[in-house]
């Protein structure tokens, strides 16, 4: 986000306190990727700001009266969100109204894009008929081939907490449009991803994939046979839809994001296009334990969002989204990574 806007001109302020890395360890640092920020791109200028103090963020907004916020901060994690609930909705709900009630009293007129999750439809998507081949599940129904649109019911399923405080803050940002008439956006997200995801066990699936493929580490696959269906889009266009959004809000709008069929793999076939781009085949261990709540098969339909912003659409496939993350993966262990931040 920070880069695509660095280079349209625009001036950036980023918040983070990189509590990825408390979250999910040394993989999860952002630290690296600030770093090349800075180096990369003149106009961002960085806070170390927790979402959570809600004084903090009031006081940010109010001083730098920002035309567009982009809202990313989250805890992400199913697993982790049952070992530290507090956090999780402290971070994800409480993190969120800060950052709404501040734009409400300081920008009202700013645009306001929140990355939610495609979680908010918990185990929902499950009950869909499926197909299962030799590599992948798959909807057994014609009418579903498309994927999951945004008329899928949030309610009578389990979403697991982290799907909970995700819905609290995805209803809420609709809320602030529909009531209060402010520039809200939502994007329920499937796979987002990029080189410069810090992708660990607990989330970020494909770049951990890559990682630890081309670093020849285990990988354990939970469940379903590796069948499970995931749609990847790329970090660059996630960050045209919020400029498309930008240019034309829509207040209150929910719209499904995610890479659609034409990106969309089971971990198995990911496995082998990543054997394929990089030479390196990896032998996952297995449980057959799935998460909770975890999707069998997730498409997103991009139907909508594609009908209110016709100028958009993807401009990364799965192969060049692999290709990039493998050579990323392949700097990293070189060194090449450390000595550019």
């Amino acid at each position: 986000m920070v880069s695509h806007f660095d280079r349209l001109g625009a001036v950036m302020h980023g918040v983070d306190n990189n509590m990825r890395a408390d979250f999910f360890g040394p993989s999860g640092d952002t630290a690296s990727n600030l770093a090349l920020l800075r180096a990369e791109c003149p106009r961002f200028v960085h806070h170390n700001l927790d979402v959570r103090k809600r004084s903090g963020v009031d006081q940010l907004v109010q001083e730098v009266q920002p035309d567009l916020i982009v809202h990313a901060a989250a805890q992400p994690s199913h697993d982790l969100a049952a070992d530290r609930p507090f956090d999780d909705f402290d971070v994800n709900a409480g993190g969120t109204l800060n950052l709404l009630e501040a734009t409400r009293r300081h920008v009202p007129e700013a645009v306001f894009v929140f990355l939610s999750t495609n979680k908010v439809y918990g185990d929902a998507p499950n009950r869909l008929p499926l197909n299962e081949s030799e590599t992948r599940w798959d909807y057994a129904r014609e009418d579903d081939r498309g994927g999951i649109d945004e008329s899928m019911s949030i309610d009578g399923c389990m979403h697991s907490l982290f799907g909970a405080s995700k819905v609290a803050a995805d209803v809420m940002v609709q809320e602030y449009g529909r009531y209060f008439g402010m520039k809200t956006c939502t994007f329920r997200g499937g796979c987002l991803t990029g080189s410069r995801h810090a992708g660990a066990q607990q989330h970020g699936f494909l770049n951990y994939l890559v990682k630890t493929a081309v670093a020849g580490q285990p990988y354990t696959i939970f469940g379903y046979g590796g069948k499970q269906v995931r749609d990847q889009i790329h970090a660059e266009d996630v960050a045209r839809a919020a400029e498309a959004v930008y240019q034309n809000p829509r207040p209150g709008e929910v719209y499904n994001l995610g890479g659609g069929r034409e990106n969309a793999a089971s971990v198995l076939e990911c496995i082998e296009l990543i054997a394929e781009l990089s030479g390196r085949r990896l032998e996952p261990g297995y449980r057959d334990e799935p998460r909770r709540g975890d999707h069998i098969c997730y498409i997103t339909d991009l139907t909508k969002f594609r009908s209110h912003y016709p100028e958009w659409d993807l401009t990364w496939t799965l192969s060049a989204i692999v290709e990039d993350q493998v050579a990323a993966a392949r700097d990293a262990l070189n060194g090449k990574a450390e000595v550019q931040a």
